[in-house]
C-alpha cells in the first residue's frame, strides 16, 4: 500500500503541484518570520552589547528628570550625582574612568526649518572627551567635539540629511528658544534611538547640564574598570562612596546588558507572534486547498480504490495510503518552504540594508527550533487536511464504487453537516451580540471565529441559492456557456464551497479591517471637529512639555484673540496617596476653545474656582457635583477642591480640569505646559499658522496643528496600519488564488469526457474556455460576497467594542472599497481560470471521449 501511495504521488505530480505550492508558501511565511525575528533580535543584542563594552558599573539618578519632561514634581529626595561624586568614583581602586552623562531630547532643523528625524528619537547628550580629546562613545567622523556653549556635534547621518558640513551653523532646540550653534564635528553612535532613524546632538558638558538638568549635576555616571577588575567588587566600592539617596541606583554593566537582552527578546517575541498569526491564516487557507485536492483525487480514483478493497485491502490500509500521500507532499513542500523562508529573511535583510533605515542587520540566524517547527507545521497541516478525504476513501463500498466514478454525498451526511454549521453559526451570532453589548474584544473575536466556521460548514448549502442569482445574467449575456458554467458550479457544492472558502477568509479579514478603519477615521474626525473650537493647538512634536515662555510668546502674536495654556499639574489624594493629573487652564477662555458637554453642574464652575470632572473619572472615584477632593499640591501644601461640574470626556478633556488661578501657584512656574490652544480673529488662516511658528522661534520640535492637520495625521496613521495589514494578508489571498487554479485544473481533468462530448455536439473552443472562466468567476464572486458580508458583520461587533474609546462611534461601510474587493475577487476568478480554460479549450475531442 505504501508503494502504491508513492506511485500515486509520482503519477499525480501536476495535480498535487498547487497543493504543494500552498503548503510551501505557508511554511515559507512561518520560516521567514522565525529566521527574520531571530536574526533581527540577535543584531539588536549585538548592537546593545556594544553600548556596554566599556561600562563596568553604572550609577543612575532617578530624580534627575530632564527639564523637557518636567511636570514640576519629581525632585531628588537626597543628594544628587555631582562632579565631586564623579571624582570620588574615578579615584576608587579598580576604576579606570568615570564618565558623567546628561541626556534629553534635541530637535535639529534642516536648512528649511523642518525637523530632521522623528520627534521621539531626537537625542541630546554631553560630549565627554578623554585624554586624547575624543569621546569613545561617539567616534569622530570629521572635525572635533564641542567645547563651548556655542558649539555642537551631530551624528553623521543627521548632518548628511540636513546638508550640513563642519563649520556650518545649525539650528538646534530643546523645549526653549532655538539655538544657532557652530557644527564642530560629526560622529557615529550605536544608540538604537539614533540608528533607527533618530538624531543626535552632542553638547559640551556644562551646556548639556544647563539645558537638561542643573549646573554640576549628572543623570548618570558610567564607570569603566581597569583590566582584570572584579565587577562585583567595583560595584560594592562605588556604593560605598555614593551619597545616601533613594533615587540613586548602582548596577553592573553586565546586569544592564542582560536586562536589555530580556527587553529585546520580549519585543522580538511580540513581533514574531504577530507575524505568525498571519502565517497561521495563510496555512488555514491552505487547509481548504489540501482538503479539496485530496477529495477530488479520491473521487477520480474511486474505481482504483474499490479494486484495492476488492483484492483485500482494508479500510485502514486505504486511509493510511491516502495519508501517506499527504505526508510525502507535506514533507517535501515543508522542506521547500523552509528554504524559501530562509531566502525571504535574507531578502528582507538586504532590503533593510539598502533602504538605510538604521535598523541593525547581521548574519542569518537559523535555529534548530526554526527548522523543526517549519517542517513539522507544514507536514502536520497537510496530513490533517487530508484526514477527512482519507476517511471518505476508506468508506467507499467496492461494488458501488466500481459502478460509478464518483459517489454523491448522502442525505444523512449533508444533514449532519448543516446541523453542525447552524450550531456554530448560532453560537457565533450570540457571541457577537453579547460581545458587542459587553464591549468585550475577546468575546467578539471568539464569536467571529465561531460564525466563520459555521458559515464555512454551511457554504455548500448557501452555494446553490447565491450562485443561482447569477443565472439570469449568465444566460442572457453568455448563452449556453453561461448556463453550463452555472450548472457546473452547483454540481458539486462541497467542492465549490471548499474553493470559495479559501478566498472568503482573506476577503472577510480585509473587509473587517477596512470597515473598522473607516469607522475609526470618521469617529476621530468628528471628535476633532466637534471637540476643538480653537483654530490651532501648539504642542511639542514628541509630546513632551513646552517651554514656559511659549504661552507668553503666543499671547503677543498678532491676530490671536483667545488662548489658554493647558498645564498638567499632578496632585496626590490625601486619602490614599494616589496621583491624579489636573489640567490647569484659563477659566475665562477655556469653554470658548473646547466644547464642554456638561452633564451636571455648570461649565462656569471653573470661573468660580471649582473643578470640572469627566463623567468617567467621577464614576471611578465616586464624585458628583458638590463633592470635595482633598489633595496635596506639588509644593506640599494641601487644599480641598470642590467639584462644580461633570462633563463628557473628549479629545481635549480627560480626568480633572482646574482653573490656573487656583492651582498654578502650587506648581513650579510654567511647568508641565502640555499645549496652548489658540483662536484667531479671522479663524484658521495660513498667516496665523505662520505667525505662531515665528512666535515660537521656528522651533522644529514645536508643532502648530489645526483641525485639518489633526485629521490628516490621524488618517495617515490609520492608512499606514491598514496597508501593513493588507500586505500581511496578501499571502492568504495568493494561497486562495492557487486554490481556485487547482480546483479548476483538476475539474477540467475530471470532466474531460464531458468536455469532449460538448465539443463533439458543436460547442467550439471559445465556448469551452468561456464556460470554464465563468465557472471560476462565479466561485470567486461567491467567496467574495460571503467574505464581504462576514467582514461587515464582524466589523459591526468590533466597532461596538470601541464605543468607549471613540465618542459617537458608528460603523462606516465605504461602498467604493467594498465594490473594489468584489471586483478584485472577480478578477482573481478570471485570472485563475486562464490556464485551466486554455487547457480545456485545446483538449483533443477523440482523446477526451476515449479517456476515462
Amino acid at each position: 500500500m505504501y508503494r502504491t501511495a508513492l506511485r500515486n504521488v509520482l503519477a499525480h505530480k501536476a495535480r498535487l503541484l498547487m497543493t504543494a505550492l500552498a503548503v510551501l508558501l505557508g511554511t515559507a511565511f512561518v520560516a521567514g518570520t522565525l529566521v527574520f525575528t531571530d536574526t533581527f533580535g540577535n543584531a539588536l543584542r549585538s548592537q546593545s552589547a556594544k553600548s556596554y563594552t566599556d561600562i563596568t558599573v553604572t550609577v543612575s539618578d532617578g530624580g534627575a528628570v530632564s527639564k523637557g519632561y518636567d511636570h514640576g514634581t519629581r525632585t531628588s529626595s537626597g543628594p544628587s550625582l555631582t562632579e565631586d561624586t564623579r571624582k570620588a568614583i574615578a579615584g576608587l581602586p579598580g576604576a579606570a574612568e568615570a564618565r558623567g552623562v546628561v541626556s534629553g531630547f534635541a530637535g535639529i532643523a534642516d536648512r528649511k526649518g523642518a525637523l530632521i528625524g522623528n520627534g521621539f528619537s531626537t537625542t541630546g547628550t554631553n560630549y565627554v572627551p578623554g585624554a586624547d580629546g575624543t569621546d569613545p562613545r561617539y567616534p569622530l567622523v570629521d572635525g572635533r567635539g564641542p567645547r563651548t556653549s556655542g558649539e555642537v556635534a551631530l551624528d553623521a547621518k543627521t548632518a548628511e540629511k540636513g546638508g550640513y558640513k563642519v563649520g556650518d551653523t545649525v539650528r538646534v532646540a530643546v523645549n526653549g528658544p532655538v539655538m544657532e550653534l557652530k557644527l564642530t564635528g560629526t560622529v557615529t553612535t550605536n544608540d538604537p534611538r539614533v540608528t533607527s532613524g533618530g538624531s543626535l546632538a552632542a553638547f559640551d558638558t556644562a551646556t548639556a547640564q544647563q539645558l537638561y538638568l542643573a549646573p554640576d549635576r549628572f543623570a548618570e555616571i558610567d564607570v569603566k574598570g581597569q583590566p582584570g577588575a572584579d565587577d562585583a567588587a567595583l560595584l560594592a566600592a562605588v556604593k560605598q562612596v555614593l551619597p545616601a539617596s533613594e533615587d540613586l541606583d548602582a548596577r553592573t554593566g553586565r546586569e544592564l546588558a542582560d536586562e536589555q537582552d530580556r527587553m529585546i527578546e520580549a519585543g522580538t517575541k511580540g513581533m514574531s507572534t504577530a507575524l505568525l498569526m498571519f502565517a497561521a491564516i495563510a496555512l488555514f487557507v491552505g487547509i481548504f486547498i489540501i482538503a479539496n485536492t485530496f477529495t477530488m483525487l479520491v473521487a477520480q480514483r474511486t474505481k482504483e480504490l474499490a479494486l484495492l478493497r476488492a483484492v483485500g485491502a482494508s479500510r485502514k490500509q486505504v486511509t493510511l495510503s491516502v495519508l501517506a500521500e499527504a505526508l510525502l507532499v507535506g514533507l517535501t513542500a515543508s522542506v521547500g518552504g523552509l528554504l524559501a523562508g530562509i531566502g525571504i529573511a535574507a531578502g528582507l535583510q538586504s532590503v533593510i540594508g539598502s533602504l538605510d533605515t538604521g535598523m541593525p542587520t547581521g548574519p542569518l540566524v537559523i535555529a534548530p527550533s526554526t527548522v523543526i517547527a517549519s517542517v513539522v507545521v507544514g507536514t502536520v497541516v497537510t496530513v490533517l487536511a487530508a484526514w477527512l478525504p482519507s476517511l471518505r476513501a476508506s468508506r467507499i463500498a467496492p461494488i458501488a464504487a466500481m459502478s460509478s466514478a464518483e459517489q454523491p454525498a448522502t442525505h444523512k451526511s449533508l444533514l449532519v453537516r448543516n446541523v453542525i454549521g447552524l450550531f456554530f453559526a448560532a453560537v457565533g451570532v450570540a457571541a457577537l451580540l453579547g460581545g458587542a453589548a459587553a464591549k468585550s474584544v475577546n468575546v467578539v473575536g471568539l464569536g467571529s471565529g465561531a460564525l466563520m466556521i459555521g458559515v464555512f460548514v454551511l457554504t455548500p448549502l448557501l452555494s446553490r441559492p447565491v450562485i443561482a442569482l447569477f443565472a439570469p445574467v449568465l444566460r442572457k449575456l453568455f448563452g449556453t456557456p453561461g448556463k453550463l458554467a452555472r450548472e457546473n458550479a452547483v454540481r458539486n457544492p462541497r467542492r465549490t464551497a471548499a474553493t470559495a472558502s479559501a478566498l472568503t477568509i482573506g476577503v472577510t479579514l480585509i473587509t473587517a479591517l477596512t470597515v473598522v478603519g473607516a469607522s475609526v477615521n470618521k469617529a476621530v474626525d468628528e471628535a476633532t471637529e466637534v471637540d476643538l473650537k480653537a483654530d490651532y493647538a501648539v504642542a511639542m512634536e514628541n509630546f513632551s512639555m513646552l517651554s514656559p515662555e511659549v504661552a507668553g510668546q503666543i499671547a503677543k502674536t498678532p491676530g490671536v484673540t483667545l488662548l489658554s495654556a493647558v498645564r498638567e499639574v499632578p496632585v496626590k489624594a490625601v486619602a490614599d496617596g494616589d496621583t491624579s493629573w489636573l489640567s490647569a487652564v484659563d477659566a475665562t477662555t477655556f469653554d470658548r476653545l473646547v466644547d464642554l458637554k456638561v452633564t451636571a453642574g455648570s461649565a462656569d464652575a471653573l470661573k468660580q474656582g471649582k473643578l470640572l470632572a469627566t463623567t468617567g473619572y467621577a464614576e471611578r472615584n465616586d464624585l458628583e457635583v458638590g463633592s470635595t477632593l482633598d489633595v496635596t499640591y506639588p509644593d506640599g501644601s494641601r487644599a480641598a477642591l470642590a467639584v462644580g461640574g461633570l462633563v463628557e470626556q473628549n479629545t481635549e478633556v480627560a480626568g480633572l480640569v482646574a482653573p490656573e488661578q487656583v492651582v498654578g501657584a502650587h506648581a513650579a512656574a510654567g511647568s508641565g505646559l502640555k499645549k496652548v490652544l489658540v483662536k484667531g480673529a479671522d479663524g484658521a488662516t495660513p498667516e496665523l499658522k505662520q505667525a505662531l511658528r515665528d512666535a515660537t522661534g521656528g522651533n522644529p520640535l514645536i508643532t502648530v496643528k489645526g483641525e485639518k492637520d489633526i485629521k490628516a495625521e490621524n488618517s495617515q496613521m490609520v492608512s499606514a496600519l491598514l496597508n501593513i495589514m493588507y500586505g500581511l494578508l496578501g499571502m492568504s489571498v495568493v494561497v486562495a488564488v492557487l486554490g481556485v487554479v487547482n480546483t479548476m485544473a483538476m475539474s477540467v481533468f475530471e470532466r474531460r469526457r464531458e468536455i469532449g462530448m460538448l465539443r463533439a455536439i458543436g460547442l467550439d473552443r471559445r465556448g469551452i474556455g468561456r464556460m470554464v472562466r465563468l465557472e471560476s468567476l462565479m466561485i470567486a464572486l461567491f467567496g467574495g460576497v460571503v467574505g464581504v458580508l462576514l467582514g461587515i458583520v464582524t466589523a459591526w461587533a468590533g466597532t461596538r467594542t470601541l464605543a468607549d474609546t471613540f465618542k459617537n462611534m458608528t460603523m462606516v461601510v465605504p461602498p467604493g472599497k467594498i465594490a473594489f474587493f468584489l471586483a478584485a475577487a472577480a478578477v482573481i476568478g478570471l485570472l485563475a481560470a486562464l490556464w485551466p480554460a486554455r487547457r480545456a479549450a485545446r483538449m483533443d475531442i477523440l482523446g477526451a471521449i476515449k479517456g476515462e
